[in-house]
């Protein structure tokens, strides 16, 4: 849609020494007009790239650029959280509430608490029974997160003995399953 070369001739109409509608002063204001459409269609894409929340394709992986890591987030509203998340961090990041937003913020499903004992937290995985499918990387993220004066004790939540039991009939039906060591610390 050519917004410009109406614009522009709207704009010296009223002088009344030019001819907008025919001839090749018109010609030219209609030639200026489209050049200024496609200029305020850049423009406006590079306002939109620039700024976080509006990012969507080269903006964000400039933002991603800058970050020790790309986001575990893959859509574009989960991208643009964690660059939130991440670009938050500060000298005020430190308590727990700031770290778990950063790591929630990032897209990595951790919780972490005070343990009660000096420059120590605990960082659990709501949600996930045993060990996080990927745990090398999301340990890796982590700790890049987190400050490095503090000692991380990783907490992970097993299926019990008489939940396995609840929901399963006998032994027979536990070996039905075939499940290995690491799906059966899983079970849900």
């Amino acid at each position: 849609m050519s917004m410009y070369p109406e614009y522009l001739k709207e704009l010296l109409r009223p002088l009344g020494i030019y001819n907008v509608d025919m001839g090749f002063g018109a010609a030219e204001l209609q030639v200026l007009g489209e050049h200024m459409d496609r200029l305020f269609s850049e423009l406006e894409r590079v306002e939109r790239e620039s700024v976080l929340m509006t990012a969507e394709g080269p903006g964000l992986e400039n933002y991603e650029v800058l970050l020790p890591y790309p986001p575990v987030s893959r859509s574009t509203e989960d991208r643009r959280s964690a660059i939130a998340a991440l670009m938050r961090i500060d000298g005020r990041s430190f308590t727990i509430d700031a770290l778990r937003d950063t790591l929630r913020g990032c897209g990595i499903p951790a919780a972490v608490s005070e343990t009660g004992k000096p420059a120590t937290v605990e960082v659990s995985f709501p949600g996930t029974r045993g060990i996080p499918d990927g745990m090398d990387e999301l340990k890796r993220r982590i700790e890049m997160i987190l400050p490095c004066h503090l000692e991380i004790e990783y907490f992970y939540v097993y299926i019990l003995w008489q939940e396995l039991e609840a929901l399963l009939e006998s032994w027979q039906a536990l070996e039905a399953l075939g499940l290995t060591w690491v799906e059966l610390e899983k079970y849900e």
